[in-house]
């Protein structure tokens, strides 16, 4: 007569099959692929993304969902870390470095630039590469430069990034001004002087022909605007 394998027997079995469990590599690459597809979505540019699969004789616990996701603040291109984390109780957490990269125009200067000086579209010329090649901030479409002005003084050839560029100045330094104070039921106007220089939107200073400081904003056609 055949004997049953003994309880004892069955122990070690399922333990053998316990410790030797894997999660297996296709759905962990399925989940990263679906995320960075999803983040990527919006990158200007012909997008691709590379990434090292989970290693086949891994010892993490089998899990069936996952929460995919980037650290804190980290830009969407170029060489990173996502982190991969087992949503089962008890779950467990990897990281997966990813190179992400992104194949588009970005605006170059056409021939040197000074600072201070306002761009204008013959100022700047385009080319084709990598954008996770180059400093964070490049700018991909010209028209987010033009009529800006520079901060810094730049080489011919350069990417120009967000960086380099401001609002041009609406009010200068010892300009006389407009001020036009705003508030329930009134509005009155004086003249003064700028004792800084301002953009669109910009806090300045401004000296009454009375000697009083006061600050508001800046505003085109010479006008700082004080809210009440």
């Amino acid at each position: 007569m055949r004997r049953s394998p003994s309880l004892f027997a069955w122990i070690l079995l399922l333990f053998a099959c316990t410790a030797f469990a894997t999660q297996d590599p296709a759905p962990v690459r399925k989940a990263v692929q679906e995320y960075l597809r999803v983040q990527t979505k919006g990158l200007p540019g012909k997008v691709s993304f590379t990434f090292q699969g989970l290693d086949p004789s891994n010892k993490l616990k089998p899990c069936g969902a996952f929460d995919v996701s980037l650290p804190p603040g980290a830009r969407v291109w170029g060489r990173t870390n996502l982190t991969v984390r087992c949503l089962a109780e008890n779950g467990w957490s990897i990281f997966v470095p990813v190179h992400i990269h992104v194949v588009a125009s970005y605006v170059i200067t056409a021939h040197p630039l000074g600072r201070g000086q306002t761009i204008a579209s013959s100022d700047l010329a385009s080319r084709r590469g990598d954008l996770s090649d180059l400093p964070a901030g490049v700018i991909t479409d010209e028209r987010q430069a033009v009529g800006r002005t520079m901060t810094i003084s730049i080489a011919a050839g350069r990417p120009l990034r967000a960086d380099m560029i401001r609002e041009p100045f609406v009010v200068q330094q010892n300009q006389a001004v407009k001020v036009v104070s705003r508030g329930p039921g009134f509005q009155v106007s004086n003249e003064g002087r700028a004792l800084n220089p301002g953009a669109d939107g910009a806090v300045v200073q401004v000296r009454l022909a009375s000697g009083q400081i006061v600050s508001g904003i800046a505003r085109r056609g010479g006008i700082v605007e004080i809210g009440y």
